[in-house]
């Protein structure tokens, strides 16, 4: 044989032997939430986990902590690693099977997830007035994650970058806190709730801390809890038979999903360049006429619409990425175990229409599924109250477009353990679903925290309603987390050139109404830990209420500067 040929043959053969071997003995794989930079839970059991071949033998290591494990039969593999203490300087986290995988910089400290919809997402690059604090930014032990924007009708065990994600390249990587990161991140850059929370944890405790943006604007509960989690109440058990109705009647659905997701994602983008964005331009034309006509005392001008409607999303069999659970499972689920610290969610305004009751089931069930999916105990979970929105207080209760019952379900779901609500009613805009004060919403989110899971002396609340008691044409309300004592309030934010809404020398936001259900604005004057409320058109009061209604001007805070909630007494249906 020609020793040429012979040689070919042999390297040939050498090459389908190499390729045969990488084919049987495949390398460890670990989930994108592993990486460089990363920061891992303190103080707690830290669970790592992974693929690899059935049976391989997987050691892991970082500071002083080793497991071992076998993968299953299935490939997956768990270990957990004893408690590590508070470690600013970079550690290296090493996976050992057949082959090895090494991630650098690892810090331990503490680990926050940052979800809701477009409040929590608004991101940092939106509005020129946080400029001077991205400037500013650069923090090399807060670690940044985003995890974008995706649907599943089915959990992922991994992160998925879809290929319409804005800047993929920072996506699902462990990101140092830097200017060009904190710009760049989502294309509109990372959450600035999210951000101003983080930035005031790192300055009050000093400790690595590690958020993971997962939010998604215009998106419902439901969409955020598990198919499993909804079918544990009755009432929102609708959803999983709608859902499970839809994948009956349509067996295409799952086999076909990942194309049809392709081809919608092309239509939106389209749908969004032209029609979208004049669509938000006439709306923001729409609000300024909306101010002009209620500072003149006129009716509002009608909003405006799209002059094509936006398609509807057929990748899910019930309506694109508000199906039942298809962000938990493409946005969350990827995520679990991986040890976290706690939440912090800011949402409900897209369920604020014909559901805003429901919310009260809704929310406090989605709390309790990650709780039980992520097996780690009732876990921090802090939420932002829904601010003013909408046509200002035109009566002591006024139905609006649901946000009061959002709110009161907020409220409510403080019953959980380990829960925390941050009150932002007085830093909302009238005229902007999105308001620019996201630094006082990360601010009392850090407040809320710091009293909560780091148990820290601090007033964290606005006042809360406690009880209420009738003497004679009176009601007394009765009210906790009043700090150092009641006062009339303003909010820490004006908007450039506009006078504060909340007058400066009367309470104001009030309602008391007797058994005819009608409610109208009463006197209310601080006494102590109390506020006695009354009305010379009430003679014999029954109930009060607080703020109810879309875009209260009321003005009840601590002398520590945080508001006090909305509430109500009575439990009327109207």
């Amino acid at each position: 044989m020609n020793q040429f040929l012979f040689i070919k043959r042999l390297l040939s053969l050498i090459i389908t032997i190499f390729f045969f071997i990488l084919t049987v003995h495949a390398d460890i794989r670990m989930p994108m939430i592993f990486g460089d930079h990363m920061v891992l839970q303190q103080d707690t059991k830290i669970t790592i986990w992974g693929w690899a071949d059935a049976g391989e033998e997987i050691t892991v290591s970082i500071a002083g902590r080793k497991a071992k494990t076998t993968a299953g039969a299935d490939g997956c593999w768990q270990v957990h690693l004893k408690p590590i203490k508070e470690k600013p300087k970079g550690q290296v986290l090493t996976i050992t099977g057949k082959n090895t995988i090494s991630f650098e910089d690892v810090l331990v400290g503490d680990v926050w997830v940052a979800s809701g919809q477009s409040n929590m997402e608004w991101g940092v690059k939106t509005r020129k007035d946080y400029a001077e604090d991205i400037a500013n930014s650069a923090d090399s032990l807060l670690r940044l994650f985003f995890v974008p924007k995706n649907t599943s009708l089915q959990p992922l065990q991994d992160i998925e970058i879809p290929e319409e994600t804005s800047n993929p390249q920072w996506a699902a990587k462990w990101i140092l806190c830097t200017p060009e990161a904190l710009a760049k991140i989502n294309g509109q850059g990372f959450s600035t709730a999210a951000y101003y929370f983080a930035r005031d944890i790192r300055q009050t405790n000093g400790k690595p801390l590690g958020i993971i943006q997962s939010a998604w604007g215009g998106t419902r509960a439901e969409a955020w809890t598990s198919l499993s989690g909804l079918k544990e109440e009755p009432v929102l058990a609708r959803y999983v038979t709608v859902y499970e109705q839809n994948l009956k009647d349509r067996p295409e659905l799952l086999p076909t999903y990942k194309q049809r997701k392709a081809e919608w994602d092309v239509i939106i983008k389209e749908w969004d360049k032209t029609v979208g964005k004049e669509w938000n331009e006439a709306q923001k034309e729409w609000a300024i006429e909306v101010k002009k006509a209620q500072e003149a005392g006129l009716p509002s001008p009608p909003k405006p619409q799209p002059r094509v409607k936006r398609p509807s999303n057929p990748r899910h069999p019930d309506g694109g990425n508000n199906g039942p659970a298809n962000l938990f499972n493409a946005m969350i689920n990827p995520l679990i175990p991986f040890a976290i610290k706690g939440v912090i969610w800011y949402q409900g305004e897209f369920n604020s229409g014909g559901s805003g009751k429901e919310y009260a089931t809704l929310f406090p069930r989605m709390i309790t599924d990650w709780r039980e999916k992520w097996g780690i105990g009732d876990f921090p979970f802090v939420y932002v109250q829904l601010p003013n929105f909408g046509p200002i207080d035109q009566g002591p209760s006024v139905e609006g477009e649901g946000w009061r019952w959002v709110r009161e379900a907020q409220l409510k779901a403080l019953s959980l353990p380990n829960t925390a609500m941050a009150i932002t009613i007085d830093v909302g805009d009238p005229f902007d679903l999105h308001p620019v004060d996201k630094y006082d919403v990360g601010h009392r989110l850090s407040l809320a925290v710091r009293q909560l899971a780091y148990k820290e002396k601090i007033v964290g609340s606005g006042p809360l309603y406690d009880s209420m008691q009738v003497e004679g044409n009176k009601i007394v309300l009765k009210f906790k987390n009043c700090g150092s004592g009641l006062i009339i309030g303003a909010s820490p934010y004006t908007p450039a050139g506009e006078e504060p809404k909340q007058p400066a020398d009367r309470l104001s936001g009030f309602g008391i109404a007797g058994n005819n259900q009608e409610f109208v604005w009463a006197d209310a004057v601080i006494e102590g830990d109390k506020v006695i409320i009354s009305s010379d058109k009430v003679s014999e009061p029954v109930a009060v209420r607080y703020g109810f209604s879309n875009s209260p001007v009321c003005n009840l805070y601590n002398k520590e500067g945080l508001p006090a909630s909305p509430f109500r007494t009575d439990n009327w249906d109207k």
